[in-house]
């Protein structure tokens, strides 16, 4: 009996302690629980929004605040006078597709071999294990979204544009993709949404060719009659909406875009997604289409300019960020917002359409005084506007720091508390912040697969074969069969060439080169305009 008793209550101590070490554990892992779900939210919460407003062939001199004459950008240039204007800041590329693949990958194009301008059928060109801006970003709670101009490759072989298409900017971090493939002269003129067509009947399916064309299609070179626009080069394939463009396209009327409400649909699209998401951070890539070619301003934009259909583009693009900045204003988000602005590559006049930029030209200078434009790797080709601004914490500034475009995914890493290995992108956040004006020592920049090297003030360029000026488009391309080597701050028009003069310079600067390029660089493909 006694023996029992004990026993008994033996059993009852065991089991009130193991009730008892049981509600411990429970409750510390309540607690836990609860402190991953709040810390990390409220975190969150003190991270900026993050928004990359990118130009399509804006020039040097393009804007107002940078010297335009014949157009006014007031709105961009409100962002230019109260955040940092860079008189240094680089695209990495004289032409679209690898800037576009450096913004977002951190990486210079020219590692790529397949980073050149693509067409409209091309294969993604980021690899979905690759790191991206927006998945380190989307890895920090943020909420990721292109809108507008992509061309950076979508599928991995042949597309079918009637079902889902993947690979695309939702594989490679983006939460919210609206874009069109390519470029607006380029089939397919579609806008695709999330990886499908946007308004594509399924009884009227796309086909897309870029080598053939279809039975019975009517094209701008065979044609002329249907045209709205006449075009100079290349541009003389399927023609929609009375343009030409480069490739063949059949079907999918209900789904082509207007190109003159472009502009308003792609605003629509950027107002819309902030609204939807100003109650969590969120990172916004709002890459515009002006002022590439075709130039199709809305009608309430014709004449805005004294520049012909090249300067009303640009206006209507300034208005654009203008209605964008009021919208953060209107959801108190412009005081959490680092907001960059800046141009995949620099200017070019006559890229393939009869449109009037070279005759209505007058005294304005879309270089900016500097050498070259678009496809060129004279200064003209890869300078570009760059502006960086955030209310509040800006202050209004002028920096001569050499910044470049590879660097925003360093540098926003760091500003989310995040890290990363990039072999090419330097962390230059307190520069970008205006909190320093020290920016990177080197930089190598490439046009369609050449490249040349800047180091402080000074830049070299090594000798390549091929034309010196691209006729087709009148714009050096800085091609010679000798190196040329510039001092900037001297000589920002690049007209003194100081290479036979300093040798001893010239030694050192291909040395350095060639360490981070390798001395096979010379191995370039003949330039192609389309």
């Amino acid at each position: 009996m006694t023996y029992n008793f004990k026993k008994r209550v033996s059993k009852g101590i065991f089991h009130t302690l193991l009730l008892f070490i049981v509600f411990i554990t429970f409750h510390s892992c309540q607690e836990k629980n609860k402190k991953k779900q709040v810390t990390p939210q409220a975190t969150l919460q003190e991270k900026p929004n993050i928004v990359i407003i990118y130009l399509d062939d804006l020039g040097y001199g393009d804007l107002s605040s940078y010297g335009a004459k014949g157009l006014e950008t007031p709105n961009i240039d409100r962002l230019v006078n109260g955040g940092v204007k860079f008189t240094n800041g680089y695209a990495t590329s004289a032409t679209c597709s690898p800037s576009r693949y450096a913004l977002l990958t951190g990486m210079y194009p020219w590692r790529n071999k397949d980073a050149k301008i693509l067409p409209g059928t091309a294969p993604l060109l980021i690899s979905t294990e690759q790191q991206t801006l927006p998945k380190l970003l989307k890895n920090e709670g943020y909420q990721t979204a292109v809108i507008g101009k992509w061309h950076l490759g979508l599928g991995q072989g042949i597309v079918d544009w009637n079902k889902k298409i993947a690979p695309g900017p939702n594989e490679v971090g983006f939460d919210y993709s609206y874009i069109m493939a390519a470029t607006q002269d380029r089939v397919p003129t579609v806008y695709i949404d999330n990886g499908f067509v946007d308004g594509l009947n399924p009884n009227d399916p796309i086909e897309i060719n870029y080598e053939t064309n279809f039975e019975g299609q009517p094209t701008g070179k065979d044609n002329p009659e249907l045209l709205s626009m006449k075009w100079h080069h290349g541009h003389n394939s399927s023609i929609i909406n009375g343009i030409p463009r480069i490739g063949y396209m059949k079907g999918g009327e209900s789904a082509k875009w207007s190109d003159v409400d472009m502009a308003d649909h792609f605003l629509n699209k950027v107002q819309s997604y902030v609204k939807a998401h100003k109650d969590t951070p969120f990172f916004l890539y709002y890459a515009m289409q002006q002022p590439h070619v075709p130039r199709t301003p809305h009608p309430r934009f014709i004449g805005a300019s004294k520049l012909g259909p090249r300067g009303d583009v640009i206006v209507e693009a300034d208005w654009c960020v203008g209605e964008f900045i009021k919208t953060l204003e209107e959801e108190n988000l412009l005081e959490n917002t680092l907001i960059i602005l800046s141009s995949d590559n620099g200017p070019v006049l006559n890229d393939g359409y009869y449109d009037d930029a070279v005759e209505k030209l007058g005294e304005h200078d879309p270089n900016g005084t500097l050498r070259g434009g678009k496809y060129s790797l004279f200064e003209a080709g890869t300078r570009v506007p760059f502006i960086t601004y955030w209310k509040g914490k800006i202050a209004p500034t002028i920096s001569d720091a050499l910044v470049c475009q590879v660097d925003l995914m360093e540098s926003i890493a760091h500003l989310v508390d995040n890290k990363t290995e990039n072999l090419d992108s330097e962390n230059l956040l307190s520069t970008f912040l205006g909190k320093s004006k020290t920016g990177r020592e080197k930089l190598v920049i490439e046009a369609t697969t050449r490249t040349a090297f800047r180091k402080g003030d000074w830049i070299m360029i090594p000798p390549y074969k091929g034309p010196e000026i691209e006729k087709q488009v009148n714009i050096e391309l800085g091609n010679a069969d000798d190196y040329m080597l510039f001092n900037l701050r001297e000589d920002i028009g690049q007209k003194n060439n100081l290479a036979q003069k300093m040798p001893e310079k010239l030694k050192k600067m291909i040395t350095e080169f060639e360490a981070i390029r390798g001395k096979d660089y010379s191995k370039t493909e003949a330039l192609e305009l389309k």
